[in-house]
């Protein structure tokens, strides 16, 4: 019983150890992907949250202001912030919402396709021409990673002493 024990202390401190490390190049990385795509879109284009919103529509199509902000999380009111920009910059249009009268989708327009494939078509000659030794199967798994830490936090309710507890379905 007391090896057990001690064993799992020993597994729970490398689990921990592991997990920071990860936290920790997760932070430097979404700083790296930042500046690359400040550098990469200019400054003039769109901001990132710009980028975000309209990468999101392409790629789930049209979408309501609230499904939006509980995707990322963020607020309704910041996300509605953004629509509004991009709505009045001719990229997004508000379209009747089927399973909700009072909240729209928010749909691309032809222009905003167009910018989404110019981000796309940037990104993807940046991305090809990286110098990076990394198999496709070794990426598909340190994405799989990423989405079960990032769905293990989406579940966990925290407590101002900062301690996680599950959330109840």
């Amino acid at each position: 019983m007391l090896v057990m024990k001690v064993s799992e202390r020993r597994i729970q401190a490398e689990r921990l150890t592991a997990m920071t490390a990860l936290f920790d190049e997760t932070r430097s990385l979404f700083h790296r992907l930042r500046a690359a795509a400040a550098a990469l879109h200019g400054a003039g284009e769109d901001t990132a949250a710009h980028r975000g919103v309209l990468t999101e529509l392409s790629r789930l199509g049209p979408r309501s202001v609230p499904e939006m902000a509980r995707s990322r999380p963020v607020s309704r009111q910041h996300i509605q912030l953004l629509v509004n920009a991009l709505a009045s910059k001719g990229l997004v249009r508000l379209q009747p919402n089927p399973a909700h009268k009072r909240s729209a989708l928010v749909a691309l327009t032809p222009r905003g396709c167009e910018r989404v494939e110019r981000m796309a078509e940037r990104e993807a000659r940046a991305l090809t021409r990286l110098d990076l030794e990394v198999r496709p199967d070794q990426l598909r798994l340190a994405v799989g990673v990423l989405r079960q830490v990032r769905q293990a936090l989406a579940r966990a309710r925290w407590d101002a002493a900062g301690r996680s507890t599950r959330r109840k379905p």
